[in-house]
């Protein structure tokens, strides 16, 4: 016995057939609607004149601080930083002269210590 199993994708403004479902935020709200490629293009020309004089922004991230869990996310000093990077190149880790140092060299220096 045979069984073919079907997902459609229905307009959420009309109830005609949608071509996919269409994200977007607004005040950090995410929203998600399906729309026909009719209504997608309605859409985007009733946000064109705000896109277009708007910024582009990076999706912010949830929670606080960075991920991971330990010392390897918070901010160093730049005494600690130092002496990581002064452990590190004594050890054959490969470290950076400026800049963030790797969460993995971070990780191993304290578990040295």
């Amino acid at each position: 016995m045979a069984k073919q199993i079907q997902e459609i994708f229905i307009d959420d403004i009309d109830g005609s057939e949608a071509t996919g479902t269409t994200k977007f935020t607004l005040d950090g709200t995410s929203y998600e609607i399906d729309l026909s490629d009719a209504h997608r293009d309605q859409l985007e020309k009733a946000l064109a004149p705000f896109i277009t004089k708007a910024r582009a922004v990076r999706a912010e991230r949830g929670g606080r601080g960075r991920r991971g869990a330990g010392g390897a996310t918070r901010a160093l000093s730049r005494e600690k930083s130092a002496e990581i990077r002064q452990w590190a190149k004594a050890h054959g880790l490969p470290v950076s002269e400026r800049g963030r140092i790797a969460s993995t060299v971070v990780e191993k220096y304290e578990a040295a210590h």
